[in-house]
């Protein structure tokens, strides 16, 4: 989409299952590839509202940007940075909260949630509830305004969000002039919910998940392990219901899914062919990403970080003429 810009925001939770990368990443690429600007950024100051452990935040922090990278984040195209490499982001919150009603933040979902929680367990309502958690949505809308951002694609849960930017950011300009543009929400539907190999939703939660990044013998061991019924290799099965076809699919070719889909109609494969079929596209789609992603993690200072400064500059750059413009707007001195 020309003259569009499109930003997205990933909180380190670590290295990716192939539900995500299904579900999230690869959709999430092929956007930043059909727009002309287009940001994405690692939350990582979002995610201090839960994580506690330093070590563990840069690890993940580290991983989410060796994950990107290795499945094709082209740096070229897409401003990829730190969300804590840009401090702009963070003056910014403040002119904002200048202008913010306090109950826009006390309507937020996740503060209204943590709130009814605590009541229903006879605990005060704010109990362990943090500022953080509280005033996420003027850090949210500060990460979208910094780039000036026409669409910021987003699930049902977060939609909320980007009315509470669009409400911000309007306040602003009334306030005192334009400076701002009013984002749209891109809806993404729904990810694929891929079925774990124990058939329940993949998750991590359940073991049951097919990590991206892994040995092409533990790959394959895992994919072995995926439950099927008892059925024959001679007897005809539903590929619609049945785990491998599922998971097939959503890496295999077109004609590679049509073959596979009449083998199993017509009594013509073996769960253990079509594991070996699965295994071999999954091999095919990331052997090389995982070897990327192994490089890039065995020294991450010298593989990611000037990665990540490169991606910083030029989200700074951006975000400095718009604080300038908002500081300049409320009677302090622009950047230079």
């Amino acid at each position: 989409m020309v003259g569009k810009t499109i930003l997205t925001g990933v909180k380190p939770t670590g290295a990716p299952h192939i539900g995500n990368y299904i579900g999230a990443i690869r959709p999430a690429l092929a956007l930043a590839a059909a727009h002309e600007k287009s940001y994405l950024f690692i939350a990582d100051y979002h995610a201090l509202n839960a994580v506690r452990d330093p070590k563990v935040l840069r690890e993940d922090s580290y991983q989410v940007a060796a994950t990107w990278r290795a499945l094709g984040l082209d740096a070229k195209r897409t401003v990829f940075y730190r969300q804590s490499d840009v401090p702009e982001i963070f003056e910014l919150v403040t002119l904002l909260a200048a202008v913010t009603p306090k109950g826009l933040m006390d309507r937020s979902h996740a503060y209204k949630a943590a709130v009814d929680k605590n009541r229903e367990e006879g605990r005060d309502a704010d109990a362990d509830i943090n500022m953080g958690l509280y005033t996420y949505p003027l850090l949210m809308a500060a990460d979208i305004l910094m780039a000036q951002t026409d669409i910021v694609p987003v699930g049902k849960d977060q939609v909320q969000h980007i009315e509470f930017t669009r409400d911000m950011a309007g306040y602003f300009n009334n306030t005192f002039k334009p400076v701002f543009k009013l984002p749209e929400c891109r809806l993404e539907k729904s990810g694929a919910l891929l079925p774990g190999i124990d058939g329940r939703k993949m998750s991590k939660s359940y073991n049951n998940h097919i990590p991206v990044f892994m040995d092409s013998k533990m790959r394959r061991k895992l994919v072995m392990k995926i439950v099927t019924d008892s059925k024959l290799p001679t007897e005809p099965k539903n590929p619609d219901e049945n785990i491998i076809f599922q998971l097939y699919t959503h890496f295999a070719t077109a004609d590679e899914t049509e073959t596979m889909r009449l083998a199993f109609e017509g009594g013509g494969m073996g769960y253990g062919d079509a594991k070996q079929l699965l295994f071999e596209v999954l091999e095919r789609t990331f052997e090389r990403p995982t070897a990327f992603y192994n490089e890039f993690m065995a020294n991450p200072r010298l593989h990611l970080d000037d990665f990540l400064d490169f991606g910083a500059v030029h989200a700074r750059k951006v975000a400095r003429e718009t604080l300038s413009a908002a500081r300049e707007a409320v009677g302090l001195k622009p950047l230079h």
